[in-house]
């Protein structure tokens, strides 16, 4: 008996050895790399990198600025069956283990060697998540007992829930998604609250090798994982089998991909330019900040289709460019063979689009062309091409001439640019209609504006952001031409005129006093001279040499400094041709200058941007108009302006009545068919350089500008009336839809009176063709329009005459001044 206690002491001996060496060498080991690890404390307040969103004023996501695409959304709004799917295809005992799962890696290891290739691994989720955070990825002993180490310590430090938080939150799954947020917007479309089983199950099977189980790269791939996700979940007792096959019968629909900025990229460009240079590059692209901006993504488009559409016009007008290249005849087969792949697939055709064609024939018989869009015929009827003059051997494009024959444009062998009319259904061997196009070289910019708030509800930059992105809204510079006389004129009636004053439209010449050779001699567009008229037909009809007058009586200084008190910023020549805006502005300026007339006399600063979060939600910058903010009602409900008193309610009146009058019958009339109350001016510069319409309804205003970058002629009788103005009646017309028909508000102030045109006096019954005439209370005109208030008149205006005569540039006092002097004007 004695004998057997001493020999199983002898045996226990060495186990009791062996056990403490265990102990004590895994002790050591955990003592040696637990040496310098990471602190879990900053996974309480687990801030990764986050995106910058920004959104349109309906909630459509139109930019993204981010280093990590990921979106932090709360588990508590993370679906159930989603947390399950992840579980069950990465760490089905997740809810068991203390962070590492050496039965699971057993487990695996047995169907890894059944299969005879990895098809389970053995790293729990924590691990994951330790390795993600904590951890680098490389792959070595010392990295692996560290993450065990540290798994083992985030399982005693934060809860099951909150470690699923960090890793549904971190994880990457594929193109350049982190986070399962962002990955259901870029596989499906959808928030995560939004998802399918099917859906989930596809985002489930991605942790494994994101790129090898893309849905979108290998749809076979990610089925197959599907198909083991969702085998696991039914195992694991989360979903019944009817569950799971009416998962796996569902079809993988995934939506076509876009970028958010394509939709408005010149303004989210602007918005972007503006938060890095407000709060830095990191904040930008690391903070996660929540943008909501001003842009209606409707109005957006409709601007975008109405300036892509006058500016082809305006091109057409000016005849063909001629073919994009021209194939040899032994070139064919090749040129078919590129263009093939450039239409892709000859399905795919609709309507609307528009791909290159190679000519094939040309039938001046039958007055069509003959083409191929790869390997789908095409047919271009002449009626489709006949603006298609071909340009002189100098390269000089005919203007307005129409082809009679094909022949005249298109050979065979021209590689040309279509646009598909007709799509015949059926055999892909009959033809499809198309019209010939060509993309302009003219740019062009469009800019809206709610008058009341500021807020900017579309703005186009140019024809193609892809192509160009500086923006001709905000960043350019050009003369606006008569589009500046409303200035002047709401000037004067600021200092004592009245729509109904009479000037005398006559020949002018004014006289440089340091170079007594070098005189200006301004003209009408007409090169006509029309004798007494009133301010309103002054402008109605774009008179110059009146405009010239209105700003010489009134003075320069004045005009500019009231300029400036309406929003223009940009620097202003301080000499007569200020009347015929030969000072460069912006767009963006100039309509902001047009508002204050719309809203009623209130100086608005544009807005972009309604306000601005932080990822928890605070706002940081908030511009929403003071109502709002206050929980209050708006412009819909009631005028309210959010800006500055600038010129009195009585003025912003009578311009408005005026500029309506330019669109009843003036310059602008073009815009009568609308069929609405508006109110506009045109804008053309020397030798047609740059064309303009500003122009507004009660509740919009909308600028247009259409012009080269390099100054050089849009075409002859390209004016602001025929450039311009159309794009800003198809913008308009869109736009307004959305708004009732109303009349501009007359406010308190104004009265009205019956005036002979001719004098601007009263009317009497012996005066032909009387009008009424609006103006501000006070200063209607008191004598009626008999024979010697006439004659007063015309004395009035022979010293008006007499004062125009050669002596100099003069100001609004009627003495000469050295600022005024100015360069000839051809």
């Amino acid at each position: 008996m004695r004998f057997r206690r001493t020999f199983l002491l002898w045996l226990l001996i060495p186990v009791v050895i062996a056990v403490v060496g265990t102990l004590g060498t895994a002790a050591g080991v955990y003592c040696y790399f637990s040496r310098d690890l990471p602190r879990i404390t900053s996974l309480k307040d687990y801030r990764p990198l986050a995106i910058t969103e920004v959104y349109a004023d309906g909630g459509e996501l139109i930019g993204r600025y981010y280093l990590e695409k990921r979106k932090i959304v709360p588990i508590e709004e993370i679906p159930t069956l989603l947390k399950r799917a992840f579980i069950a295809g990465e760490d089905s005992r997740f809810y068991e283990h203390p962070g590492l799962d050496f039965l699971g890696v057993f487990r695996a290891l047995i169907k890894n060697i059944a299969a005879g290739r990895v098809v389970q691994g053995g790293s729990t989720i924590t691990q994951q998540v330790t390795k993600s955070l904590l951890l680098t990825p490389e792959r070595k002993l010392k990295r692996k007992i560290r993450e065990a180490i540290l798994a083992w310590r985030i399982e005693k430090y934060l809860s099951k829930e909150e470690i699923l938080f960090l890793y549904l939150n971190q994880i990457y799954l594929g193109h350049g998604s982190y986070g399962v947020e962002i990955a259901a917007q870029t596989y499906f479309g959808k928030h995560t609250r939004d998802l399918t089983l099917a859906e989930m199950a596809i985002l489930a099977g991605l942790p494994k090798a994101p790129s090898r189980y893309s849905p979108i790269s290998h749809p076979e791939r990610a089925r197959r994982r599907q198909v083991y996700v969702i085998g696991r979940m039914v195992e694991e007792g989360y979903i019944s089998a009817a569950e799971a096959r009416a998962a796996l019968a569902e079809p993988l629909v995934l939506p076509e991909r876009s970028d958010p900025m394509s939709r408005t990229p010149y303004f989210t460009e602007h918005v972007r330019r503006y938060l890095d240079e407000t709060y830095g590059y990191d904040r930008l692209y690391k903070s996660g900040m929540q943008v909501y901006t001003t842009v209606d993504v409707e109005m957006q488009a409709a601007a975008r289709v109405a300036l892509d559409g006058g500016l082809r016009a305006l091109d057409k007008r000016q005849g063909f460019q001629g073919p994009l290249k021209t194939c040899p005849p032994l070139g064919f087969d090749d040129c078919r063979r590129k263009l093939a792949e450039s239409v892709g697939d000859p399905a795919a055709l609709a309507p609307g689009m528009m791909v290159q064609a190679l000519v094939e024939r040309v039938d001046d018989a039958a007055g069509e062309v003959s083409l191929t869009l790869g390997i789908r015929p095409a047919v271009l009827p002449l009626e489709k091409m006949r603006w298609a003059r071909r340009p002189e051997a100098d390269g000089t494009r005919r203007a307005n001439q129409r082809i009679d024959k094909p022949s005249a444009a298109l050979e065979p062998g021209d590689v040309v640019l279509v646009r598909i009319e007709e799509v015949p259904a059926g055999d892909a061997a009959f033809p499809v209609t198309v019209s010939l196009e060509q993309n302009p070289e003219v740019q062009g910019a469009v800019v809206a504006l709610d008058p009341f708030t500021g807020m900017v509800r579309a703005m186009v930059g140019g024809r193609s952001f892809a192509e160009s992105e500086f923006n001709r809204a905000i960043q350019s510079r050009r003369s606006p031409g008569s589009a500046f006389k409303p200035i002047i004129y709401a000037a004067g009636l600021d200092r004592g005129l009245t729509p109904a004053t009479i000037f005398l439209d006559n020949p002018v010449i004014y006289q440089d006093p340091d170079a007594w050779d070098e005189v200006w001699k301004p003209q009408n567009y007409e090169q006509r001279f029309y004798g007494p008229t009133s301010l309103r037909q002054a402008l109605v009809h774009s008179r110059n040499l009146v405009t010239i007058k209105v700003l010489k009586r009134i003075g320069i200084p004045h005009v500019i400094a009231y300029a400036q008190m309406l929003g223009i910023e940009s620097e202003l020549s301080p000499d007569l041709t200020l009347a015929l805006g030969s000072s460069g502005v912006s767009l963006m300026e100039l309509t902001r200058a047009y508002a204050v007339f719309a809203n009623g006399g209130y100086r608005i600063g544009e807005k972009f941007i309604k306000r601005i979060e932080n990822r928890d939600g605070e706002i940081i910058e908030d511009h929403e108009p003071l109502w709002v903010q206050a929980g209050g009602v708006g412009q819909g409900d009631a005028p309210v302006v959010d800006g500055d008193r600038a010129i009195s309610p009585q003025t912003a009146y009578l311009m408005a009545s005026m500029l309506e009058s330019v669109v009843e019958r003036g310059t602008g009339r073009r815009a009568r068919e609308l069929g609405r109350p508006l109110a506009g001016k045109t804008g053309t510069t020397n030798d047609y350089f740059d064309a303009w319409f500003l122009g507004f309804a009660p509740q919009l205003v909308a600028g247009v500008w259409v012009g080269f970058d390099e100054l050089k002629p849009l075409g002859r009788h390209e004016t602001g009336s025929r450039a311009a103005c159309p794009i800003w009646i198809d913008f308009m017309d869109t736009a307004l839809k959305r708004y009732p028909k109303k009349p501009f508000t007359i406010p308190t102030g104004i009265v009205f009176a019956k005036i002979d045109p001719e004098t601007g006096l009263l009317a009497t019954p012996r005066t032909e063709n009387p009008v009424y005439e609006s103006f501000r209370e006070g200063t209607e005109p008191k004598q009626f329009s008999t024979g010697a208030a006439a004659a007063n008149l015309e004395e009035e205006l022979f010293k008006d005459l007499s004062g125009d005569l050669p002596g100099g540039l003069v100001g609004g006092d009627g003495r000469p001044e050295e600022e005024l002097l100015m360069p000839p004007m051809e």
